[in-house]
């Protein structure tokens, strides 16, 4: 069990309201910050469970991620609505999600409940899981095809 895990545990049992997201966030953008932070008002402590490069590269395809896993922690670590950073390796971050056992599981607005990882085990305790609306045309893959375009030109 990690540091962080453990730090997180012990403001769980302070009865701080621990709220959960993960992804890859490659390419940090203004999407990212606005879900962030519409992420961290539910809650008094938002955990972001971040996908390494190795499990990335398997969900995403070999030339990604983009930035690497460390300089993405970094990134992330940086905003101020964001308090931890925890790299997992799994394809899932369900056993991060049992290990933490957040108050409040958050996705996007793409994820449907139902294909939320950990919905049902949060859930069980009386967790909460919440789908957080997507800013349409503000994703790391659009901006990928901005770029590409521009240097096409």
């Amino acid at each position: 069990m990690s540091c962080a895990v453990s730090a997180i545990r012990k403001l769980k049992k302070k009865n701080k309201k621990i709220v959960f997201t993960n992804g890859c966030f490659d390419i940090l953008h203004a999407g990212h910050v606005s879900y962030l932070s519409k992420a961290k008002s539910l809650g008094d402590i938002l955990v972001i469970g971040l996908n390494n490069d190795g499990s990335v590269k398997k969900i995403k395809g070999k030339l990604k991620p983009i930035v690497s896993q460390k300089n993405r922690a970094i990134l992330l670590a940086a905003l101020e609505v964001v308090d931890f950073v925890v790299i997992f390796k799994e394809l899932s971050p369900l056993k991060l999600i049992k290990a933490i056992k957040p108050d409040v599981l958050v996705k996007g607005g793409d994820w449907k409940k139902e294909n939320i990882v950990g919905a049902d085990f949060v859930e069980s305790y009386g967790g909460k899981v919440k789908s957080l609306a997507y800013i349409k045309g503000l994703s790391t893959s659009s901006l990928i095809s901005k770029i590409q375009t521009s240097l096409q030109k």
